[in-house]
């Protein structure tokens, strides 16, 4: 408590400061010229959405989080209507040295929504709007990741809002891409298992990966790895309980996959990696890899 308000009377504009520093960029080669140029300020108009807003409704203490919106436009219906497939990133830093941890990397592929040059933009996750709930929901999601890997489960309150939001677009007239679907990736299926609760001790290890894990991996990598390794088992151990289609995991080893074979390349152990392949065949080729390298 001390701290917090020593904080506020050093530093109170540092305080309010907005939690995401967010890129947005755009591909139109799929639009028409006319429909290319109603789109003249979209990008600066999304960054400064994302970037203005307290998603956190709280004082801001942390460095902001780093993250991307790459969005690629595949059709426009009318002067107002588009549909658009966006890939999502964001970044958290390790501490201590001068390197980041890819937190979120997907790609979604139903975005629709009504767009006209210099329409204002409220933030008010209550009500859905095409446009604004889906950054929104992208929003809670990096922020709840964040909050994960520095304090166990406390990204809770950061996925059960934007859960609601799922539900709301579920239920809109505008529920491309919100509804649970069989698609590999999808909003609502990632979501639900970030609050299911058989995914609780994941998200426990997610933690200690992150905050026992890479972030004392170059003082303590033996330490560390051992915190790699327990998510490793325990995701084994699971593995039959497990939906072998869930998000949560495509997600998680589509952002981390390449990082864990990097912080275990000193583990001499090919078992871990035979349990990698097991709990995450989409990316076998990289553990094959590790495997052969030890060979």
């Amino acid at each position: 408590m001390k701290n917090i308000i020593l904080a506020l009377l050093l530093f109170p504009t540092f305080l309010i400061a907005q939690e995401l520093s967010a890129t947005v960029t755009m591909n139109v080669e799929q639009l028409t010229n006319q429909s290319k140029e109603r789109l003249d300020g979209f990008t600066n108009a999304i960054e400064n959405y994302l970037n203005n807003n307290r998603y956190t409704g709280d004082y801001w203490e942390n460095e902001k989080i780093k993250c991307s919106f790459n969005i690629f436009f595949t059709g426009s219906a009318d002067e107002t209507s588009y549909s658009a497939q966006v890939v999502i990133s964001s970044q958290r830093p390790v501490y201590g040295v001068q390197r980041s941890s890819l937190m979120l990397n997907v790609r979604d592929e139903n975005w629709d929504f009504r767009y006209e040059s210099g329409q204002p933009m409220y933030f008010d996750p209550t009500n859905f709007n095409p446009l604004l709930s889906f950054l929104d929901f992208y929003a809670y999601v990096i922020i709840g990741l964040d909050f994960d890997s520095y304090e166990p489960l406390s990204g809770s309150p950061f996925f059960s809002k934007a859960m609601e939001i799922s539900v709301l677009g579920a239920n809109s007239g505008s529920s491309n891409g919100w509804q649970s679907s069989s698609s590999s990736y999808n909003r609502r299926g990632l979501v639900d298992d970030l609050s299911n609760t058989i995914f609780q001790q994941f998200r426990q290890d997610y933690f200690d990966y992150h905050y026992n894990g890479i972030d004392i991996f170059f003082k303590y990598p033996g330490e560390a790895q051992k915190n790699f390794l327990k998510l490793i088992n325990n995701l084994a151990e699971k593995k039959d309980k497990l939906n072998p289609r869930s998000v949560l995991m495509k997600t998680f080893f589509d952002a981390k996959s390449g990082e864990i074979v990097e912080y275990l390349k000193s583990y001499r152990e090919v078992e871990i990696f035979e349990k990698l392949k097991k709990i995450d065949p989409p990316h076998t080729a990289k553990y094959n890899e590790a495997i052969d390298a030890r060979s």
